[in-house]
C-alpha cells in the first residue's frame, strides 16, 4: 500500500487524516499542559488567580474611577466575564502562534499532519478555562444569587465557539507567518497587548463617542462573544444580527487562517 503525502489544498481540514491521528493530538495537548505547569508551585491554580488578580486589579482601578456603566452588571462580574473568554483568545494565539516554531525539531524528523500542533496548542487552552470557570461560577453566586443558569448554559457554549473559531484562524495564520518571519515571535505579545484595549473586556463599547470607532469594534468577534456572555448573565437575549456577525466574521478569519496555512505548510520543514 502506497501513501502519497502532499500539502492540502485551499479550505480542505481533512478531518479524516486528523481523525487518524487524533492520539497525537492528545498526546501534543496533554504535553503543552504538563509543560506549561512543570516545576511551579500552584500548578493549574495560576489559571484561577491570573484573571481573578486582574478583575481585582481592574475594579479598584477603573470601576472605582471611571465610573463605568457594565451592562447594569457588578463591575467584577463585568470583567470577569470579559477576562474567561480573553484568557481562551490571547493563550490560544500565543502558543498557536509560535507552536510551529517551538516544535521545529519534531517537524524536520517526521510527518504528521502540521495542523495538529496548534490545534493542540489551542485545546489546551481549554483546561485553563474549565478551572477559570469554576472561579467564574463562584463570583456569579457571590454578585448574582439569582442569575439564569440555563441561559448561560446555553450561551457560553455559543461565545466559546465564535472565541475559538477565532483563535484557530489568527493563531494559524500568525504560526505560518512565524515559520518565515521570525520578528513575529516579537509581534505577537505586542498584538496581545494592544487587542485586550481594543477589546471591551475591561470597559463597554458604550463609553467611545466616536462612531467610527465604535463601529470598528463591534466588528471584533471576540467582542461579539463577550457580549452574548454577559448579555446571558444579566438576562438579556442576544440579537440574531450580533450573533450572525460574530459567527460570520469567526468564520472568515477561521477560513483565511486555515487557507494560509495550508498554502504554506509545505515548506515549514525548510524553514522551521
Amino acid at each position: 500500500m502506497e501513501y502519497e503525502i502532499k500539502p492540502a489544498k485551499g479550505l480542505q481540514f481533512n478531518l479524516k487524516e486528523l481523525w487518524d491521528f487524533r492520539e497525537l493530538i492528545y498526546f501534543f495537548t496533554l504535553r503543552d499542559v504538563k509543560i506549561k505547569y512543570k516545576q511551579t508551585v500552584l500548578g493549574a491554580l495560576w489559571a484561577i488567580l491570573q484573571p481573578f488578580l486582574l478583575m481585582v486589579i481592574f475594579t479598584v482601578f477603573f470601576a472605582a474611577h471611571l465610573d463605568i456603566q457594565s451592562y447594569n452588571l457588578p463591575y467584577p462580574v463585568f470583567v470577569f466575564s470579559g477576562l474567561i473568554l480573553w484568557n481562551v483568545f490571547a493563550t490560544g494565539i500565543s502558543t498557536a502562534g509560535n507552536s510551529m516554531v517551538v516544535n521545529s525539531n519534531i517537524i524536520k524528523k517526521i510527518y504528521f499532519p502540521r495542523l495538529i500542533i496548534p490545534i493542540s496548542g489551542i485545546l489546551g487552552t481549554l483546561v485553563d478555562f474549565s478551572v477559570t470557570l469554576l472561579m467564574f461560577i463562584v463570583v456569579l453566586f457571590y454578585y448574582l444569587p439569582s442569575f439564569s443558569f440555563l441561559s448561560i448554559c446555553v450561551l457560553l457554549p455559543l461565545s466559546l465557539f465564535i472565541t475559538l473559531m477565532t483563535t484557530f484562524g489568527a493563531g494559524c495564520f500568525l504560526a505560518a507567518l512565524n515559520v518565515k518571519y521570525r520578528d513575529f515571535r516579537y509581534i505577537i505579545p505586542f498584538m496581545i497587548q494592544v487587542l485586550l484595549f481594543l477589546t471591551p473586556v475591561i470597559y463597554p463599547v458604550s463609553i467611545i463617542k466616536n462612531e467610527g470607532v465604535k463601529m470598528l469594534l463591534n466588528l471584533n468577534p471576540i467582542a461579539g462573544a463577550i457580549d452574548i456572555l454577559r448579555g446571558a448573565i444579566n438576562g438579556t437575549s442576544p440579537s440574531l444580527a450580533l450573533v450572525g456577525q460574530c459567527l460570520l466574521i469567526s468564520f472568515i478569519l477561521f477560513s483565511v487562517g486555515l487557507s494560509y496555512f495550508r498554502k504554506t505548510e509545505y515548506y515549514f520543514a525548510d524553514l522551521a
